[in-house]
């Protein structure tokens, strides 16, 4: 096979022919696969757009040139592909993947999240994989026979198991999961529609899930560099990026700062695909599955970095840890922004009139904590600047998040 030539489809990937369908019966399309009906579905979508103006790391405000999670997943599903073609997998169920997965996530990235969880805390909290999950099977209303985008199985099993299973075969939760229990967006939906949650995902799944781990570290460095939280020098306390700064100046003598760094970002992003393209088709050859079914009942996980690559990776998630994600400036902005989340939950919750008309009428014989869980699908679903905006309309005083 020449370099970036497709491999052949492999006997493991998921074939749409072969798809178990959609919860609701739909006719085929005449001219797209099943897999590549859902991609289209997922970009058509509401939550999809409004991804533009939602956090990655900075505030909208802060520029146009850093990544909002609208960019974020368009750099993922382009990572996804490539690994994906490379290794034979349906290209289209792990863009489906790649574009689907931050799609549940709230304005102000992990900020809002930790918001939303403590507001629901007594209802079970807030978790975005089941909110992307509440958005693909009923957030989004769009068509006339069904709420939700009615995904195929395999792209809803993704969405919620892209990092590994939720339970044991015994239906215990594990990982992160076996504290807080199931989140009740996948438990309730599963009594439906079975995820199969203690079997492995699909390896269209895997590739999404570590596309998205190259793709915010990667993208991360490209932004804090650009942002001025840390420099070049800084950089080179992580060896592997020592290395490729050496050579980079090997090659390129007297290269200026700015093309210095998208060097890096180009060559992190090239070394983390090749480890996992070497590690992945090692542990297919050890495992030899034969199906997609045989993938979902491996004892682990089959897309991974090598040992090597696994260990500059968290060194690298160390660094901007330190460097980025707690630097004061960015800890200035997310404190406000959580503030502006549990505000507007506190105010829609005491005074239900202030949310627009179509999230303010109750359903029949609602639960407070149905209507907890309504509050939070309307906050989930906000943008950035619109949460501003309306946090600004409803109080005397709004944080600066600058």
């Amino acid at each position: 096979m020449t370099v970036g030539q497709a491999a052949p489809a492999a006997v493991y990937r998921c074939d749409p022919a072969q798809s178990r369908g959609r919860r609701f019966d739909e006719a085929p399309s005449r001219h797209r696969s099943a897999f590549r009906r859902d991609s289209d579905r997922v970009i058509h979508s509401t939550a999809f757009r409004r991804l533009k103006h939602k956090t990655q790391v900075f505030i909208f405000h802060e520029g146009d040139h850093y990544r909002t999670r609208l960019t974020h997943s368009l750099e993922v599903a382009q990572i996804a592909r490539a690994l994906a073609r490379q290794l034979g997998l349906d290209e289209d169920l792990t863009e489906t993947l790649a574009l689907a997965h931050d799609l549940g996530h709230p304005p102000f990235g992990h900020a809002g999240e930790r918001a939303l969880d403590s507001c629901l805390k007594a209802y079970g909290g807030f978790d975005h994989n089941a909110q992307s999950l509440r958005v693909v099977t009923s957030l989004e209303r769009r068509y006339p026979l069904f709420d939700g985008l009615n995904l195929t199985w395999e792209s809803l099993e993704g969405i919620v198991k892209h990092n590994g299973p939720l339970t044991d075969a015994e239906g215990r939760p594990v990982r992160a999961y076996a504290e807080r229990g199931i989140p009740a967006g996948i438990a309730d939906y599963c009594e439906k529609h079975d995820l199969e949650l203690s079997t492995f995902a699909s390896l269209e799944a895997q590739v999404a899930a570590i596309s998205d781990d190259i793709a915010y570290n990667a993208h991360d460095i490209d932004d804090g560099l650009r942002a001025g939280l840390f420099g070049i020098g800084e950089l080179k306390a992580v060896p592997l990026i020592a290395d490729m700064i050496m050579r980079i100046d090997a090659r390129f003598p007297g290269i200026e700062d700015s093309r210095r760094g998208a060097e890096l970002v180009r060559e992190l992003i090239s070394y983390w695909i090749e480890s996992v393209l070497c590690e992945t088709m090692r542990r297919l050859s050890a495992a030899a599955p034969n199906s997609a079914s045989d993938i979902r009942r491996q004892p682990g996980v089959l897309v991974a970095f090598s040992d090597k690559a696994a260990q500059a990776e968290r060194a690298i998630k160390e660094f901007l840890w330190h460097h980025m994600y707690r630097h004061d400036r960015v800890m200035d902005v997310m404190r406000g922004a959580e503030q502006v989340v549990a505000d507007l939950f506190a105010r829609y919750y005491d005074h239900p009139s202030d949310l627009p008309a179509e999230w303010a009428e109750p359903a029949t014989q609602e639960t407070e904590g149905d209507v907890a869980r309504r509050i939070g699908d309307f906050i989930a679903g906000m943008t950035d600047r619109y949460a501003i905006t309306e946090h600004q309309r409803l109080f005397d005083f709004t944080p600066d998040l600058r």
